[in-house]
């Protein structure tokens, strides 16, 4: 677990899985690198490995909206329209968090040992 949260390579476990993590506020996106720079594991396997990795990312965005609504509503006693503004900033802000993290936990479910 503790390897997903830092984004650390699936196989050696010792070099990062990105190049950039990116920011939502500039519009830019996170950039990967294609293999470990460690132990040579390549991070894409085939056109479309990624594509599961949409899954995590949803269920991410929707555990996250879904806490911020309970916060906002019961803890704090927020209006709906206050909640629903929070709720699409932290949609925004958290873009490029669960774009890396979708990754990281897709590659670490689907891992496969480099020969």
């Amino acid at each position: 677990m503790l390897n997903i949260l830092k984004e650390k390579c699936p196989n050696c476990k010792s070099s990062s899985v990105f190049l950039t993590k990116g920011n939502p506020i500039l519009f830019q996106m996170p950039k990967m690198k294609k293999q470990c720079d460690q132990c040579g594991y390549s991070f894409e396997r085939e056109p479309g490995y990624f594509f599961g990795a949409m899954y995590i990312s949803y269920a991410l965005a929707v555990s996250e909206m879904f806490s911020v609504f309970i916060l906002s509503i019961f803890v704090f006693g927020m209006s709906y329209l206050y909640t629903l503004s929070i709720i699409c900033i932290m949609a925004i802000l958290a873009s490029t968090f669960n774009f890396r993290k979708s990754r990281v936990i897709w590659m670490y479910l689907l891992r496969k040992p480099s020969s």
